[in-house]
């Protein structure tokens, strides 16, 4: 088979996957069930987890995030390994353009959350104020900056693009995987309005975006989606001085 042309504009030429696997599977299946499996652990019953249930909640986290991780890394890290090498060959490229990215990001968050009628705090949002409020930031950092982006751009680029365009359509693959992602961060909010999803939708259009501009590089993804939790993170402990002396 030749190899994919460059498109005008693309910094490298879309890649091609090999099919689903079985370990794929099982990460998502691990992603979508383990929280639900989690809400049901007595957990009501550990004196301990009573007395801190901020830090009961990111033990949680840490634990369905990480479960997660270690398997999304055995299934992509061959794709990952590639990307970096590729990202490595043009260091200064990829030093350049993700803070670019960074701030197309916010500005295009911000256009879709106007274009909803502003912003509605979602429980996901406040979910991880309240941790940012109870957790120190060494604990915080890896959760949201490390695991959290890595197994999110795994299901939602690598997964629902990469490989679910052997079967459908890109564009339909580019729509699902926005609009999917913006929902399972807000699936747990007593509101599911548009309001709440505008700022998951802007983040989602633009991931999308780099993951596909960039020939479908998951490691690039990862990183901007790190780099924006990273900005967050800061921007959360540096208003709570609290957090930043615990």
């Amino acid at each position: 088979m030749p190899p994919a042309r460059r498109r005008p504009g693309n910094p490298a030429p879309a890649r091609r996957f090999g099919r689903f696997t079985g370990t794929d599977a099982l990460a998502v299946v691990l992603y979508a069930f383990l929280p639900l499996a989690a809400a049901f652990l007595p957990l009501e019953d550990i004196a301990w987890l009573r007395e801190n249930p901020v830090a009961g909640s990111y033990l949680l986290n840490l634990a369905v995030y990480g479960v997660v991780f270690i398997v999304a890394v055995v299934a992509a890290h061959a794709y990952v390994s590639r990307d970096v090498r590729i990202l490595a060959s043009r260091p200064w490229f990829t030093i350049g353009i993700l803070p670019l990215m960074l701030v197309a990001m916010l500005v295009v968050t911000a256009i879709v959350v106007s274009l909803a009628g502003g912003a509605q705090i979602s429980q996901n949002q406040e979910s991880v104020q309240t941790v940012v409020e109870g957790v120190p930031w060494w604990f915080t950092v890896p959760l949201l900056v490390i695991l959290g982006p890595f197994v999110e751009e795994f299901i939602f680029r690598h997964l629902m693009i990469g490989k679910l365009s052997l079967y459908l359509n890109r564009w339909v693959c580019y729509v699902l995987s926005t609009v999917l992602f913006a929902s399972l961060h807000v699936l747990s909010s007593s509101a599911f309005t548009l309001q709440t999803l505008a700022p998951y939708l802007g983040l989602g259009v633009v991931l999308v975006f780099a993951y596909a501009w960039t020939g479908n590089n998951l490691a690039f993804s990862i990183s901007l989606h790190g780099l924006k939790n990273l900005l967050s993170v800061v921007l959360l402990y540096s208003l709570n001085l609290s957090a930043l002396q615990s």
